[in-house]
């Protein structure tokens, strides 16, 4: 067992353990949540909470890998989804960005301080904390493009657009979001943890818009 534990090095950095903790959170809530419970991701936690607590990357071990990576990386999301409503309702009902809530399950409020720029607060996957931010849109051709970013100093660096197109059966959106993971956690690995975890978080707000505006909202 002592020769065992003299290889088990502490290969990941300090921040990046916060995000597998982060992450195997998430999973285990989510898997222990589900009416029908996921052995899988209920394993995947336990690993990611055994990563966060010993700093000890099995993978990293496979490769040789005895210290910490500090390098940062950006996680980008893409998705595209098509709304049963007409372009110019879509965008006006995004743009007004105190909506937001009323579809984003994670997202507690948007305070707009003026036409440009908005106070942003989110719950963590789980409800284990909460982050807030303020962002600036920084790109706008109405009823077509949307972009934003967060300004100097947030909890969270993040940049995005949402594009609206016509297409047959309504208008198209085509959402890009790109950001550190809270904290600024380094780690080209912690990224690819964080990636599917903020990724089903924005796939589900999406499914949720688009519920949202085709049956309960009326213009």
């Amino acid at each position: 067992m002592r020769n065992l534990l003299r290889h088990l090095y502490v290969n990941v950095s300090p921040a990046e353990r916060g995000a597998s903790l982060l992450a195997g959170a998430f999973f285990l809530y989510d898997a222990l949540g589900k009416e029908k419970k996921s052995g899988l991701e209920a394993l995947l936690a336990g690993y990611l909470l055994y990563r966060g607590a010993s700093g000890n990357c099995f993978l990293y071990n496979a490769i040789g890998k005895t210290k910490p990576d500090n390098r940062s990386r950006n996680v980008n999301i893409q998705l595209k989804i098509v709304v049963d409503k007409p372009r110019d309702e879509v965008y006006t009902f995004w743009r007004n960005l105190e909506n937001l809530p009323l579809f984003m399950e994670h997202l507690e409020s948007v305070d707009s301080l003026n036409d440009s720029i908005s106070v942003w607060e989110a719950s963590l996957p789980g409800h284990v904390g909460t982050l807030r931010w303020k962002s600036e849109i920084v790109k706008e051709r109405p009823f077509e493009l949307l972009g934003w970013q967060s300004l100097p100093g947030s909890s969270i660096e993040n940049a995005g657009k949402v594009e609206f197109r016509d297409v047959p059966g309504g208008t198209e959106l085509h959402v890009v979001i790109s950001y550190h993971a809270p904290g600024g956690i380094p780690g080209e690995s912690a990224a690819r943890i964080l990636n599917p975890m903020f990724e089903d978080m924005v796939e589900e707000d999406i499914r949720n818009f688009k519920w949202f505006i085709e049956r309960n909202y009326n213009f």
